[in-house]
């Protein structure tokens, strides 16, 4: 299953692109998937077909275009320093608005059901999911895998409103085990949250 991109409009009257995988079922719930620090390259994209091939229709928003629009990194050391750069320049409150204007631009889709909206993420991803749960009462459920820096973000908690599900890489050096069991830690008084650990794996495991 292939999907299509199509525009997404912000609050401000711009527009960026995004990629959409329908579901198998033509109609399906609605779910925005926020990209690794490589941008919406293959790996995105094939995340994001698996999802609809699962019932979901999904919306991939290039979260980079206020930067560069249209990125597309693989993982070789040149990529990783390209996405470096990338990811040091990134505005994580503006990726939150442009996430939002995903969402609004997703429900607005005849290919989304009313069933709840939600949002997965990947490493830069992984912490926009969290944010995103955290800010954006629309959310009904938010899935991060290996966010990077949701340890100084532990306040943002108290915005929650729908589920929340964190995956941790045990050998992640992005977020050490310090890091993740003041995460975890926070997450033990707030109801509907989940946090998983994965023994002897690294960050990016679920590539």
């Amino acid at each position: 299953m292939k999907g299509r991109y199509v525009q997404v409009s912000t609050a401000t009257g711009e527009h960026f692109q995004a990629y959409l995988a329908t579901s198998i079922d033509g109609r399906g719930p609605g779910v925005v998937l926020c990209q690794e620090i490589f941008g919406v390259n293959p790996a995105m994209r094939a995340v994001a077909d698996h999802l609809a091939e699962e019932g979901y229709s999904v919306l991939v928003p290039d979260l980079y275009w206020r930067q560069k629009p249209g990125v597309e990194l693989g993982y070789t050391p040149e990529d990783f320093q390209q996405a470096f750069a990338l990811y040091q320049g990134f505005d994580e409150n503006h990726g939150v608005e442009d996430i939002a204007s995903a969402l609004n631009h997703l429900k607005g889709l005849p290919e989304c059901s009313d069933a709840g909206l939600g949002v997965v993420g990947y490493c830069l991803g992984g912490k926009l999911a969290y944010l995103a749960a955290c800010r954006l009462p629309q959310v009904a459920c938010a899935v991060g895998y290996y966010g990077v820096g949701i340890e100084s973000a532990l306040h943002e908690l108290q915005g929650l409103q729908g589920r929340l599900v964190l995956h941790f890489a045990e050998l992640d050096q992005f977020c050490p085990g310090e890091a993740r069991e003041a995460i975890i830690q926070a997450l033990e008084g707030v109801p509907r949250t989940e946090a998983y650990v994965y023994p002897g794996v690294d960050h990016a495991f679920a590539r």
